[in-house]
């Protein structure tokens, strides 16, 4: 799927990479400030000189539910352009960290990997190929796109090789709308009047008044607000909005200083404390779902669909299938409004803080492909930058998925209500938003040599799909889309290493073993502290504040500090 922070996000937590803690925020994707809506020169259609059939094998971990085996619309026309088929296999939730540790031990390994926040296991294992001298003779559009950012390619430091071409996040991209913050049930805040929403207060305020006119909602208790808990998605609806809360931006399970590059557990913020406080008395007014966490993650999908949950604080990525479900069955006063709220008004949330052009995760070359097959897979992934891929990519096939009218290319009506109102069958068909994984693309807000935007998610195209209670609601907080409720990333520093959660952590015991065991520390305490009665909330928190003080912690901390230092110095900014 397209990423909004998207892409914002890439979100499944490893020993040795915090970039699963991340992508929070709907506007954590690359961006660069002076790039919005430019006009980019037509790229070279590069790799077309052979098209004769070859087959390359995949293991993505990310999952891709509607993968049609490359026979789907898109899929089709890519082999017919390029010649390649993908044989892919793509993780299940939570078993990315388990392929990659089958195919280090075995020494077997995918032609083709994407392997998340596994990198720096395979740098270590030997697994993966140095792509430089391949991109510098054969992929003149990844070149292009890259431009002044080829150095955030390079692994780290002390080695400069470039193992990974990041495909989850787009370049230049600026965002336009809002995937997270706190979400409200549109039903809400019409029959509250479009009460303003700025700090858990608030928030807390709505729900409440809402929830005691209406205990249930069609025949079912209402619920004000619930939390995804199960396994590494905790992060995203329970700790990470600890730290947007607080005006800190997202970094994965760290915070950094923007001045000293030291890096420590977000959780030890004093202030994130006081959110999980309050997260604690929203527990026990009775205004959390009791089965927050106990429940799974179809559960709590479930819970969405039904139109009874009031409140989200969450990623739309996260619910997107819930969503999907309301829209079929016509509930659009049941979707959601955004907010960026905050403990208090003297915060503000970070979601569309400028990382400049960060690096990601993304596609890299095992040593099982041959050098043959090297040349041809990256002569594949060059022509999927070109204009004609990337316009493939995220437009579709000219005269299915859109026309071309007056110059300009628009989605049909009958077309883009599929899009919107099921997604998965339309995925399914035509292939659009699964392919992104194989693509180094420009991102929202690039124009090509013919005006044109290289993504479909662009302002006009954002407002054309919203539902009428989604416009009424916007109308009445005078905003054209979520985003312009949140702060806008002119408000921040740009941020000189990028997105922490991107970047491949350290791979060696010192690093991993203790920070396995702050994650299993802070996912006992932190539901444990929500759940407690408020009398026994602060010995519980103190507690895991002491034990993440101790158990190699803070040595492990020394060393993420380093990485990032080192990032900021190969950038090209300076770190003392």
């Amino acid at each position: 799927m397209e990423s909004k922070k998207k892409w914002k996000a890439a979100m499944l937590l490893t020993a040795v990479s915090v970039a699963a803690a991340g992508c929070t925020g709907g506007g954590t994707s690359s961006n660069n400030a002076d790039q919005a809506a430019q006009t980019t020169p037509a790229t070279t259609d590069s790799g077309s000189d052979d098209t004769s059939p070859v087959t390359f094998s995949f293991f993505g971990g990310d999952a891709s539910p509607n993968w049609a085996r490359m026979q789907d619309e898109t899929g089709k026309v890519i082999t017919e352009k390029t010649g390649v088929t993908i044989e892919g296999e793509f993780a299940v939730s939570g078993t990315d960290q388990q392929k990659i540790a089958l195919m280090i031990a075995s020494g077997e390994y995918p032609e083709l990997l994407y392997p998340k926040g596994e990198t720096s296991k395979l740098v270590e294992a030997g697994a993966l190929v140095d792509l430089t001298d391949l991109i510098e003779q054969y992929a003149p559009n990844i070149k292009k796109l890259y431009g002044p950012y080829m150095n955030r390619l390079k692994y780290s430091k002390d080695d400069p090789s470039i193992y990974t071409i990041p495909t989850n996040t787009a370049v230049d991209n600026t965002a336009f709308e809002a995937g997270g913050g706190f979400e409200v049930q549109l039903a809400v805040l019409e029959e509250l009047g479009y009460p303003e929403i700025r700090t858990v207060e608030d928030f807390e305020k709505v729900l409440k008044e809402y929830y005691a006119k209406h205990p249930t909602i069609d025949g079912q208790p209402t619920i004000p607000l619930t939390l995804n808990a199960d396994d590494w998605k905790i992060m995203i609806t329970v700790t990470n909005p600890a730290f947007l809360a607080t005006g800190a931006p997202d970094d994965g399970e760290f915070y950094i200083d923007p001045e000293t590059y030291e890096a420590q557990l977000h959780y030890k913020r004093p202030a994130e404390k006081e959110y999980f406080r309050w997260l604690n008395h929203m527990y026990n007014e009775g205004l959390i779902d009791p089965e927050a966490f106990t429940q799974k993650n179809d559960q709590y999908l479930a819970k969405i669909s039904s139109g009874r949950v009031l409140g989200l604080i969450d990623q739309n990525w996260d619910f997107q299938e819930a969503t999907n479900s309301l829209k079929a069955a016509g509930k659009y006063d049941k979707l959601y409004g955004h907010f960026p709220v905050t403990l208090t008004e003297e915060y503000k949330d970070h979601s569309f803080v400028d990382i400049g052009n960060a690096s990601g995760y993304g596609l890299s070359f095992s040593t099982s492909m041959s050098e043959e097959k090297q040349i041809r897979a990256i002569k594949f992934l060059d022509w999927m930058a070109s204009d004609e891929g990337q316009l493939l990519v995220n437009w579709g096939i000219e005269g299915k998925q859109y026309n071309v009218e007056d110059g300009k290319r628009v989605i049909p009506a009958d077309v883009l209500d599929q899009k919107i109102n099921d997604n998965s069958a339309f995925q399914k068909q035509t292939g659009i938003g699964l392919y992104t994984p194989f693509t180094v693309r420009y991102g929202d807000g690039v124009k090509d040599a013919t005006g044109n935007y290289y993504t479909t998610n662009y302002p006009e195209q954002i407002t054309n799909s919203y539902s009428e209670p989604e416009k009424k609601a916007l109308a009445a907080y005078d905003a054209t889309t979520w985003k312009d409720l949140f702060p806008d990333k002119d408000e921040f520093p740009v941020k000189p290493w990028g997105a922490a959660y991107n970047l491949p952590a350290p791979s060696t015991s010192d690093f991993t073993v203790p920070y396995q065991k702050s994650q299993d520390i802070v996912r006992k305490a932190i539901p444990a502290a929500i759940v407690a009665p408020t009398d026994q909330f602060d010995a519980i928190y103190d507690q895991m504040l002491t034990d993440l003080d101790g158990n190699g912690i803070p040595e492990m901390e020394a060393l993420y500090t380093q990485m990032i230092k080192d990032t900021v110095s190969t950038w090209g900014e300076s770190a003392e």
